[in-house]
């Protein structure tokens, strides 16, 4: 990490639906380890703004310069808490959604084929979804080991149907430099509707075979990534 001060860096990770901050946990752990100051994001799941507001209290919070990094629909909530704020230097999507201003989560997603985590989601009397256990190690996980799929499937965390009908109020990757890594086994979200916003949004992409949750099945691939943009001019 040339030409900057890491002690000055701060990484925030935005997780995505059915999961919390914890997720990151081998992630955070090796970006420790190169001194960085790392701060994972708890977001509700309950609205899109209610999110994104979460995460622009964390960005504030923050001595000097942040990377932000967003899994999944954390890619949604990155590309709108970032915008206008001159601290964010870098985003970092990881097989994460960058929709444009104005664009809804369900109208992007429906750009490509229906990925088959759509049969596999269910409501709850809330409305909140949620994953059919019986479905999560295929669509979100196949490249974990039985008994950590099984984890994240128990500790799963609702995501509110009606955010995928939200659209962001701005897209902060027309001015902040972004890294896109493309998980070329994903069956969340269909990797061709990955290439298609990493190019849409001119980032610097980098793919991985890899299911949904490839930061945690090569958490080394995905910090590499992350040291990139911390370590860019």
């Amino acid at each position: 990490m040339e030409n900057r001060d890491d002690s000055k860096i701060s990484v925030v990770l935005v997780h995505g639906a059915f999961a919390d901050a914890s997720s990151w946990r081998k992630v955070i752990s090796l970006l420790q380890k190169d001194g960085l100051t790392i701060t994972a994001v708890q977001i509700p799941l309950k609205s899109l703004a209610d999110d994104v507001a979460a995460t622009k209290r964390v960005i504030d919070a923050q001595k000097g310069d942040v990377i932000l990094v967003g899994h999944s629909y954390g890619g949604a909530v990155i590309t709108d808490a970032a915008a206008g704020n001159a601290k964010v230097k870098g985003l970092v999507y990881v097989a994460a959604l960058a929709p444009d201003a104005g664009e809804t989560l369900g109208g992007l997603i429906e750009k490509f084929s229906p990925s088959p985590l759509g049969t596999a989601v269910v409501p709850d009397s809330a409305g909140f979804l949620y994953i059919d256990r019986t479905k999560f190690q295929s669509v979100f996980a196949n490249d974990l080991p039985n008994d950590e799929a099984a984890l994240l499937a128990s500790t799963q965390k609702p995501i509110a149907g009606a955010i995928f009908g939200e659209g962001v109020k701005a897209a902060a990757w027309k001015t902040i430099p972004s890294w896109y890594v493309v998980s070329t086994q994903d069956n969340a979200i269909n990797p061709d509707l990955e290439r298609f916003m990493a190019k849409r949004i001119g980032a610097q992409t980098k793919e991985i075979k890899a299911s949904h949750v490839g930061f945690i099945s090569k958490p080394a691939e995905i910090a590499k990534v992350i040291e990139a943009a911390a370590g860019a001019k």
